[in-house]
């Protein structure tokens, strides 16, 4: 295996590292860089001296936080790493890394095994079809497992795996891995097997000529099943030893698919936008995954968030630009497709923003992990710093848009949402080191959705009654497919008024939606524009413009959600809570005593099954009780219990729905209150 530099390297491979928190991915990257010559000395997770965790809360915490960038070379291939969190809790950076993968590898602990997001990972990397390799991690450790391993994965993972070796002494310092020859029979039968399945004249080959079917044909196969996500090569090593590093380098040199990027650098601009942050000066600088074209320094794009396969209505011109190469960023003059780069000057880009063509078939824009299911109020120590608390945290939102930072003006109250306790630490921490500004949480409470139960529609007709504004709006609301989120449709002329009044009119639905008729955010409906009218521009006989005479996009932005309300008080809403799915493990004498705690949480056990000396359930349980779960599980089962939890679904909330406080972003919407707003308009 040559290493060779980036400048060398003529195609790419942007790849994540992902795992369960602590199974070693970090130590892993570490390892990588080392063994392709990138850094001279290996940096460690608990020393806070990794090249990925370069926050000083990771460094502290041990965890990584963020995902980060680094980049190496082997043969031709540069390989953009991206090191990604394995804490649950910020799932949402794992989120938006995933739409710009070639490939991935999935670590696993060699001890710990198949664990909670460990699952989680997989189920998302099958569903998006992302060419997967994974690696168990730390062989050198005691109690670290080989083929009871294997067993598991297959069994609680993904059945579709090829072991690519073996593992020698595993449990101490002197484990090795060993992979197999290319001619090895055991090797060629389970190779035969996982691959026949999936290649039906593979198949018929080997039974018409078991001797027939050469190494160099399986390892082709092999090749082209594992780029289409069908099969999963397992690598067993250690990042702390180095054991198996090298295997896993030729096998992602040798399995998952790279980019050649020369081929498409004059295509037309796209590229998608995975990370914001700011710099030394406050600027904000996006990651760019490259698709197609060259981005160049001085460049003017067009850039928004690709909704049915447009680009909406935001620019900005490229100041700097440097891409990833042999380690770190370096300035470059372009960035072309296939690469990550860092761009400069753009001041309106947001993450998962699209940069030019929106590439077909793209999911970027969709939701691939579940959404947050708690949220709480940000309060400052001192009522001071209240403005410079909003001005902070939406900073923060601009790296991390789930928080959904929501602001109430009545009660001076600010909220943000969240995955678990974990991360509010981090965002108090962050706060206090990054900006000065020392915060207290209130309660941390579920976030429920409200989803539509019928058919409503409403309109108000331009100088008719007592409608206060120059627009006429007219909207029908009804029931979408479960997971379909809101889709905004004509049933009117789009040249009937200007573009701009209709994009006003989705921009507006999208964000009254974000509170319903209880003031949880509306998901799972068809908006559909019945009416629509306007004023054309009018000027007095001097040529003076008349605001009063003419229809503006404020006049549809203000009106808007007035009908959206009203025509959602007529199909009405019911509020859903969050459910968790989960798979609970405990010893056999006190399975007696677990169900009935189960059931004083409103948890459902599906399923029940004996397994030596334990008992393993699985069902559902709602997300606002998973916590007691976990208070209550150490003490029942001496501390020998083992919970899983992730988001499943939500469903109808039993008795008296939960109303939640109101923001200013979504008045109650009252025709006097609009007259009031319209001023002196009518």
């Amino acid at each position: 295996m040559h290493i060779a530099t980036g400048a060398d390297a003529s195609t790419s491979l942007n790849l994540g590292i992902l795992a369960h928190v602590d199974a070693g991915k970090t130590s892993l990257t570490e390892r990588l860089l080392h063994a392709a010559g990138v850094i001279d000395e290996i940096g460690r997770v608990d020393a806070g001296n990794t090249q990925t965790d370069s926050l000083a809360l990771e460094r502290q915490r041990g965890i990584t936080i963020k995902s980060a960038v680094v980049s190496f070379a082997v043969d031709d291939v540069c390989v953009n790493l991206i090191d990604t969190p394995g804490h649950p809790d910020f799932i949402a950076e794992v989120e938006r890394v995933l739409s710009v993968l070639d490939g991935a590898v999935l670590v696993i602990s060699a001890v710990e095994g198949v664990q909670a997001q460990t699952r989680v990972l997989m189920r998302t990397l099958r569903r998006l079809r992302i060419p997967t390799l994974v690696f168990v991690n730390k062989i050198d450790r005691r109690g670290a497992r080989h083929e009871d391993l294997l067993r598991e994965i297959s069994r609680r993972l993904v059945p579709d795996i090829v072991p690519m070796g073996t593992v020698r002494d595993p449990g101490g310092r002197d484990g090795a891995y060993v992979p197999f020859a290319p001619g090895d029979p055991a090797f060629t039968a389970r190779l035969v097997d996982v691959l026949a399945a999936h290649d039906d004249a593979l198949l018929t080959a080997y039974v018409d000529d078991e001797t027939g079917l050469s190494p160099g044909r399986l390892r082709t196969e092999l090749t082209a099943q594992t780029r289409r996500a069908l099969v999963h090569p397992v690598f067993f090593g250690s990042a702390a030893t180095g054991a198996g590093v090298g295997e896993l380098m030729a096998g992602i040199r040798e399995l998952l698919p790279s980019v050649d990027g020369a081929g498409h650098a004059d295509d037309p601009v796209s590229g998608t936008v995975f990370k914001v942050e700011r710099g030394d000066a406050g600027e904000k600088v996006a990651y760019v995954r490259m698709f197609a074209g060259t981005v160049r320094t001085r460049d003017r794009l067009t850039f928004g968030d690709g909704r049915e396969g447009k680009v909406y209505g935001r620019e900005g011109k490229v100041t700097a630009v440097c891409v990833f190469d042999h380690g770190s960023a370096v300035p470059r003059e372009h960035v072309r497709a296939g690469q990550i780069g860092k761009v400069w000057g753009l001041g309106d880009i947001r993450i998962g923003d699209v940069i030019g063509v929106p590439r077909e078939g793209d999911e970027s824009g969709g939701r691939h992990f579940s959404p947050p299911t708690l949220e709480t109020v940000v309060v400052p120590t001192r009522p001071g710093d209240r403005g410079r608390l909003h001005l902070a945290l939406a900073q923060l939102a601009e790296q991390d848009p789930l928080i959904d930072l929501r602001q109430d003006d009545l009660r001076q109250e600010v909220y943000v949402s969240l995955y678990g306790e974990v991360q509010k630490e981090v965002i108090q921490a962050t706060l206090l080191d990054e900006y000065g500004i020392d915060v207290d949480f209130r309660e941390t409470t579920t976030i429920h959705v409200e989803r539509v139960t019928g058919s409503g529609a409403a309109f108000e007709i331009i100088a008719k009654d007592d409608n206060p504004f120059l627009a006429t709006v007219g909207l029908r609301v009804d029931p979408g497919p479960p997971g379909s989120g809101v889709e905004f449709r004509l049933e009117v002329e789009l040249g009937s008024m200007p573009y701009a009044f209709f994009r006003a009119v989705e921009e507006t639905v999208r964000e009254t939606l974000r509170q319903g008729v209880h003031g949880w955010e509306v998901d799972d409906c068809v908006v559909t524009m019945t009416h629509s009218g306007y004023w054309p521009r009018q000027s007095h006989a001097h040529g003076t413009f008349d605001k009063s005479m003419s229809s503006t996009a404020g006049d549809f932005r203000q009106l808007t959600p007035l009908v959206l309300l009203s025509a959602l008080r007529r199909a009405g809403t019911e509020v859903h809570e969050p459910l968790h799915r989960f798979r609970l493990s405990v010893p056999e004498d006190v399975f007696g005593q677990l169900l009935p705690a189960l059931s004083r949480l409103r948890a459902v056990p599906h399923t029940q099954t004996a397994r030596g000396a334990s008992y393993v359930v699985e069902g559902e349980i709602p997300a606002a009780r998973v916590h007691g779960l976990e208070q209550l599980l150490p003490s029942l089962t001496r501390g020998e219990g083992e919970l899983e939890s992730a988001f499943e679904r939500y469903q109808p909330v039993r008795g008296e729905a939960p109303d939640r406080p109101r923001t200013d972003r979504n008045p109650l919407c009252r025709k006097e209150y609009l007259r009031e707003v319209a001023g002196v308009r009518r």
